[in-house]
C-alpha cells in the first residue's frame, strides 16, 4: 500500500485515524501496531512475517543486553543481533547481487539465480532493528521490557518503508506517552498535503519525461535530450522522495508523533559534504553515528579519516542497491568528499554562486549514473551531457517526450526546491503559515492530487526499492 493510492486516501487512513483518536490512550499502540502490519501485509503478506520475526529477535537481544553481566557478554549479545540482522538483510538484498559476481567472473552460471522477493522497505527497517540494539547496548536508552513499543517503533506505517530512519531514543517517550492535539492534527494534515502533492503533481509528471527519454537506444539521445533527462531525474527524485518524507512526517503528526526532519533544501549546498548534510539527513545521521564515529572518525588522522569516509560512502551506496552503480554512486560523492577537504572546499567558500553551481552539477551527473539501467548507459549519458558537439548530428523532436504541462512541472519543481524560500522575505512566509490563503491553497492541491490520482495509473515511489 502506498500513500498516494486510492486505497490509502479513501479507505486505510480514515479508518485507522478516526478509530486511533477516539480510543482510549492505553489501547493505541496494540491498535496502531496492527494497523502497520496490515498496512505492509497489503503489499506483502508473506514477507511481513520476516519483519515480524525481526522485532522478536531484536526485542529479545535487547533484554538480554541488559540482562548481560559484562562488558564482553554485552558485546557479543550486540554482535549477534547486528550479525542477524544483516544476514536478513544480505540475504534478500544482496545474496543475487553476490551471485551474478560469482557467475559473471566464473564465465558461467555456477550457482543458479537464486530469484529472491526483496522486501519493501528492508533497508529501513533493519537499520532501525540495528539502532535499537546499538543504542541499548551503548546506555543511551533502557531496553523495553514491552515488544508491543518495539514493534511499533520498527513497524509504525509512516515511515515504515521509506523512513526517514528514526533512533529509537528520539521516539520511545513517545511511544510511551503521547497527546493528540487538534492543533497537531492540522499541521500534520496540512504536511501531508504538500507531501502529497509533492510526489503526485510534480516528480510523477517528471517520471514520466524520464522514463520515456531513458527507454529510448542510446544511440538517438543527444546532448539537449541527455541533459533534459538528467535534470528531470534530478528534481523527479528529490519530490518523491522528500514528498514522502513530508507524508511520514505529517502523518506521525496526526497520531500524536515527531518524527525528525529528512531534507532541508539540499539543492542549495555549496558543497557535497553540506548536500549529504541537507539530504536524508537520517541516513547520512545514522551512518555518521553507527559506522563513521565508531570507525574512528576523523579523530585518528586525515588519512584513517578519508578511509573512514570511502568505507561509509561505499555502504551508503551499496545500502541504495545491489548493482555496482550504486556503489560507484557512493564512491563518487566519496571522491567529492575527500576532494573538498583536501582544500577544494577553501576555494569554493571563495564565492556563493560558484560553490552553489558545482555542488548542484556534481549532484546532476551522479544522479544519472544512479538512474541509469547499468554503469555503461549511465556514462554514456554522461558523455553526451559533457560532449554535446560529438552528438550534433543527432535531433530528437523534444515534443515527444515533454508536453506543456511537463515545462511548467518543470518550472515549479525549480522554484519550489529552495529559490522560492529564499526569495520570499521571512515575513510574508509567516503569514502564509496558517492563512486562509495557505488553507486555500491547500485544498485545491489535495483535489488535484486526488484527481491526478485517479485518472493515472503510473504512480511509483523510487526509494521503496530500498
Amino acid at each position: 500500500m502506498v500513500f498516494s493510492s486510492a486505497i490509502f486516501l479513501l479507505a486505510f487512513l480514515p479508518v485507522v485515524f478516526v478509530l486511533n483518536y477516539i480510543m482510549k490512550k492505553e489501547y493505541s499502540n496494540i491498535f496502531l501496531l496492527v494497523a502497520s502490519l496490515i498496512f505492509y501485509a497489503w503489499g506483502e503478506p508473506f514477507l511481513v512475517f520476516l519483519m515480524i520475526l525481526s522485532i522478536i529477535i531484536n526485542f529479545l537481544v535487547g533484554r538480554l543486553i541488559t540482562k548481560a553481566g559484562s562488558i564482553g557478554a554485552k558485546r557479543a549479545w550486540l554482535i549477534a543481533g547486528v550479525s542477524l540482522d544483516l544476514l536478513f538483510l544480505g540475504y534478500y538484498k544482496y545474496y543475487g547481487f553476490i551471485v551474478s559476481i560469482i557467475n559473471g567472473i566464473a564465465g558461467k552460471d555456477l550457482i543458479p539465480d537464486p530469484g529472491i522477493a526483496l522486501p519493501i522497505g528492508i533497508s529501513f527497517f533493519t537499520f532501525q532493528a540495528i539502532s535499537y540494539i546499538a543504542d541499548v547496548y551503548t546506555g543511551e536508552v533502557e531496553a523495553s521490557s514491552s515488544i508491543v513499543n518495539v514493534a511499533l517503533y520498527i513497524s509504525f506505517f509512516p515511515q515504515l518503508i521509506a523512513g526517514p530512519i528514526v533512533k529509537y531514543r528520539d521516539i520511545n517517550l513517545q511511544i510511551m506517552d503521547r497527546t493528540i492535539t487538534k492543533s497537531g492534527i492540522a499541521r500534520g494534515f496540512k504536511r501531508f498535503i504538500y507531501g502529497l502533492s509533492k510526489k503526485v503533481l510534480i516528480s510523477n509528471v517528471l517520471g514520466l519525461c524520464v522514463d520515456t527519454i531513458y527507454a529510448y537506444d542510446i544511440k538517438t539521445i543527444d546532448a539537449k535530450t541527455a541533459w533534459i533527462a538528467a535534470l528531470a531525474y534530478t528534481f523527479q527524485i528529490y519530490y518523491d522522495f522528500s514528498g514522502y518524507s513530508d507524508m511520514a512526517i505529517g502523518l506521525g503528526e496526526m497520531f500524536g508523533f515527531k518524527i525528525p526532519e529528512n531534507f532541508n533544501y539540499p539543492y542549495l549546498s555549496g558543497s557535497i559534504s553540506e548536500f549529504w548534510r541537507r539530504w536524508h539527513i537520517s541516513l547520512g545521521t545514522w551512518f555518521r553515528e553507527y559506522v563513521y564515529i565508531p570507525l574512528g572518525g576523523n579523530r585518528k588522522g586525515k588519512v584513517r579519516t578519508y578511509i573512514n569516509l570511502v568505507i561509509v560512502f561505499f555502504l551508503t551506496g551499496l545500502w541504495h542497491g545491489a548493482d555496482f552503480s550504486f556503489i560507484i554512486w557512493g564512491l563518487y560523492h566519496g571522491f567529492f568528499s575527500i576532494l573538498e577537504r583536501l582544500g577544494l572546499k577553501k576555494l569554493l567558500d571563495k564565492s556563493k554562486i560558484v560553490s552553489k553551481l558545482y555542488c548542484f552539477l556534481i549532484v546532476n551527473f551522479g544522479w544519472v549514473l544512479f538512474r541509469a539501467d547499468d554503469t555503461l548507459t549511465g556514462l554514456r549519458f554522461i558523455a553526451r551531457m559533457a560532449l554535446p558537439f560529438r552528438h550534433s548530428d543527432i535531433n530528437l523532436d523534444v515534443r515527444e517526450y515533454m508536453d506543456a504541462k511537463t515545462v511548467f512541472i518543470f518550472i515549479c519543481a525549480l522554484i519550489g526546491a529552495g529559490a522560492l524560500q529564499k526569495l520570499v522575505p521571512a515575513k510574508i512566509a509567516d503569514k502564509w503559515k496558517g492563512s486562509v490563503c495557505e488553507a486555500i491553497y491547500c485544498v485545491i492541491i489535495l483535489i488535484l492530487s486526488i484527481a491526478a490520482i485517479t485518472a493515472n495509473t503510473y504512480n511509483p515511489f523510487i526509494y521503496f526499492q530500498f
